[in-house]
C-alpha cells in the first residue's frame, strides 16, 4: 500500500472473511485500518473516523430509488436545450448524438454498478478511484464533478427564471425568481432525508407520465393531428439539413446531449443511503438505460420530424416557447398544452436542482471522509445530513447563480455548462479505468466476490469500460475541435479555446497538482483494500432475492414497471 492510504466508509458490519493482514496497519476483528488524518497528521482508525464524522442513515427505499432512476434527469435538457441541438446539428445529428450518449449511460452503469453493489459507499466513483487507482485521480474526479454538479444548480435556477417569465413576461426582477428557487431548494434540505426522497419520487412520477403524454401527442402530430396540423413526410431531413454543420454540428450536439442526459451517477451516491443496494441498484442499471433510450431517443426522433432546424423560434424565443415540443404543438393549433408543459418543466428543474445539491454535497463529504480534503467537511448530523458539505455547496451555488445577473451572465452560464459537460464524460473515463483496476485487484487477491450468493457482475465485461474510454476519446476530440473551430467561425480564438477546454484543464491540473504535493502512488492490485465498506447480503436480503427470482418472468417485469 502507498504511503498515503485512505479509509472507506461502511454502514454495516464487515464481511466475515478478512483480507490479508498486510493490507492493514493494525489488523483486528474490528477492522482498525489506520489512516492519516489530513488536518492534524495523526493516525486514526476507521471506527474512530466513523464516530468522528458521523454516518448516513439508510433512509431510501428500493421503490424510491427505482422511481428516481426512472424519472431522474428529465427536465429542461430534453424539453428546451434540445432545440439548440436541433438548430446547430439538424435532426439526424440530434438523434445520432443522443444515441451515442445513451450507449455510454449503459456502459457507465454496467461498469460502476458491480463495484457499487459490492461496496455501497456514498463516495461511489471517488471512493473507487482512490481505492483501486490513485488518490490524485479521486481528487481530480471529485473536485471537477463537485464543481460541475454545483454549476448545474446555477443553470437550473436560470431555467427556472426563464420558465416563470413565460407567464410573468419579465414584470419581476430575475433576482426574485433566483431567490425563490434557492429558498425552495434550501427548504428541501432543511428537512429529513425522507423529504428529499419523496420529493424526487413525486416529481419523477409526474415527469414520466407527462413525457409519455407528450410522446403520444407528438406521434399524433406527425400523422397530422390538430386543427392546423398536416402530415409530416420527413421534409425537415431534406435540403442538407439532416446533418447540419457536419462534424462540427455533431460535436456540439453530442456535448449538449451529455449535459442534457447527465452522468447518471446519482443512483450510485444514493446507494450509500439505500436499504437494499443489491436490489435497487441492479434495477436501476436496467431502468436508466431503458429510460434514456426510450424517452430521449423517441422524443428526439419526433422533434426532428416536427420542427425544422431553421425555425426562427428556436433562435429567438425563450423558456417553454423555445421548446421544440411547444413549437410543434403551437403549429398544430393545440391550446393549453404549452402551459401544462411549462408546469412540468418547472417541477423538473426543481427536481434536478435538488438532485444536484444532493450529489454535490455527497461528493464533497466523500472527499473529506477519505481525507482528500480537510476532515471537518465530513461531519454528518444525527439525522444523517452532511450539513457542512451541504452548506458549502449551497453557498457556492448561490454565488454562481447571482453571477448570472451580471452583464456577462450568459457567458458565465456557458462556461459553467461546459465545465459540467466535461466533468461528466471525464468521470466516465475514471469509471472505465477503475473498472479494469478493480477486476485486476479481484484477480490478484483471488477474491471470491462473484461466487457469493446473488453476486452481480458487469455484463459483457470488458466491453462496457472499453467502450466508455473509446467514446470519451471521441468527446475529447469534439471538445478540441470546437475549441479551435466553434460553430459560426473558422478562425481559432483564445476565448472559444478556453471555454471548451477549461474543464479538461481543470481535471488534469488538479490531479497533477495533488499528486505532486502529496506524492501519491498508484495502488497495487495485490494489496488494495477489498474489505472496508464491503456489504454482504443479510439473511433478509437473501430471502427477498430468492423470492424475487422465484417469480415468473412476467412478474419480475412488472416490478420494473410499477411505480409504487
Amino acid at each position: 500500500m502507498s504511503s498515503r492510504t485512505s479509509s472507506f466508509p461502511t454502514l454495516d458490519p464487515p464481511p466475515p472473511t478478512m483480507p490479508d493482514k498486510k493490507t492493514f496497519s493494525e489488523p483486528s476483528a474490528a477492522s482498525t485500518d489506520a489512516i492519516p488524518d489530513a488536518s492534524v497528521g495523526a493516525m486514526v482508525t476507521i471506527d474512530d473516523q466513523h464516530v468522528e464524522d458521523g454516518q448516513y442513515r439508510r433512509s431510501f427505499s428500493s421503490r424510491q430509488i427505482h422511481v428516481m432512476s426512472l424519472g431522474g434527469q428529465i427536465g429542461a435538457g430534453i424539453f428546451i436545450s434540445s432545440g439548440k441541438n436541433l438548430r446547430d446539428g439538424g435532426p439526424a445529428t440530434l438523434l445520432l448524438a443522443f444515441a451515442t450518449v445513451c450507449t455510454c449511460v449503459w456502459a457507465m452503469l454496467q461498469s460502476v454498478s458491480e463495484m457499487t453493489i459490492a461496496f455501497p459507499v456514498s463516495g461511489n466513483f471517488i471512493d473507487f478511484a482512490d481505492r483501486f487507482v490513485d488518490p490524485a485521480l479521486a481528487f481530480a474526479a471529485g473536485f471537477s464533478m463537485w464543481l460541475g454538479w454545483t454549476a448545474i444548480i446555477s443553470s437550473e435556477a436560470t431555467f427556472f427564471s426563464v420558465l416563470i417569465n413565460y407567464w410573468a413576461q419579465d414584470s419581476v426582477s430575475e433576482a426574485v425568481w433566483f431567490t425563490v428557487f434557492l429558498i425552495c431548494i434550501l427548504g428541501i434540505f432543511c428537512l429529513p432525508n425522507e423529504a428529499f426522497a419523496w420529493f424526487e419520487y413525486a416529481t419523477a412520477v409526474l415527469k414520466v407520465f407527462a413525457l409519455i403524454i407528450f410522446i403520444i401527442v407528438a406521434f399524433a402530430l406527425v400523422l397530422g393531428a390538430g386543427s392546423s396540423g398536416y402530415l409530416h413526410h420527413g421534409g425537415t431531413w431534406e435540403h442538407g439539413l439532416a446533418f447540419h454543420n457536419g462534424f462540427k454540428g455533431y460535436s456540439n450536439s453530442v456535448l449538449l446531449a451529455i449535459l442534457a442526459i447527465g452522468d447518471n451517477s446519482f443512483t450510485g451516491f444514493v446507494a450509500g443511503e439505500a436499504k437494499s443496494p443489491r436490489y435497487s441498484v441492479a434495477h436501476a442499471v436496467k431502468l436508466i438505460p431503458a429510460r434514456v433510450s426510450i424517452f430521449y431517443l423517441t422524443s428526439m426522433m419526433f422533434i426532428g420530424l416536427l420542427v425544422p432546424a431553421t425555425s426562427d423560434r428556436l433562435l429567438g424565443s425563450s423558456g417553454a416557447a423555445a421548446s421544440p415540443f411547444v413549437i410543434s404543438i403551437d403549429e398544430a393549433g393545440i391550446k393549453d398544452l404549452p402551459d401544462l408543459l411549462n408546469v412540468v418543466i418547472i417541477l423538473g428543474v426543481m427536481s434536478i436542482g435538488a438532485e444536484s445539491v444532493f450529489v454535490a454535497s455527497r461528493i464533497l463529504r466523500a472527499m473529506s471522509h477519505q481525507r482528500l480534503i480537510p476532515d471537518w467537511v465530513a461531519k454528518v448530523d444525527k439525522k444523517g445530513r452532511p450539513r457542512i458539505s451541504l452548506g458549502i455547496t449551497l453557498a457556492v451555488a448561490v454565488a454562481l447563480t447571482y453571477c448570472n445577473l451580471s452583464a456577462g451572465g450568459i457567458e458565465v452560464f456557458n462556461w459553467l455548462a461546459q465545465i459540467s459537460t466535461t466533468g461528466y464524460f471525464c468521470v466516465w473515463i475514471v469509471v472505465g479505468i477503475t473498472s479494469f483496476r478493480f477486476r485486476a485487484a479481484l484477480k490478484a487477491q483471488n477474491d471470491p466476490l462473484f461466487q457469493e450468493q446473488h453476486a452481480w457482475k458487469c455484463a459483457y465485461w470488458p466491453v462496457p469500460p472499453a467502450w466508455l474510454l473509446v467514446c470519451c476519446m471521441l468527446y475529447t476530440g469534439c471538445s478540441l475541435y470546437l475549441a479551435l473551430y466553434p460553430i459560426g467561425s473558422n478562425t481559432p480564438s483564445a476565448y472559444s479555446f478556453f471555454q471548451y477546454m477549461i474543464g479538461l484543464f481543470l481535471i488534469i491540473f488538479t490531479g497533477l497538482g495533488y499528486k505532486i504535493v502529496f506524492r501519491t502512488k498508484l495502488r497495487d492490485p495485490a494489496t488494495v483494500d477489498l474489505h472496508s465498506g464491503r456489504r454482504p447480503l443479510s439473511v433478509e436480503e437473501i430471502k427477498m432475492m430468492d423470492e424475487y427470482y422465484a417469480q415468473p418472468s412476467r412478474r419480475r417485469l412488472w416490478e420494473y414497471i410499477k411505480l409504487w
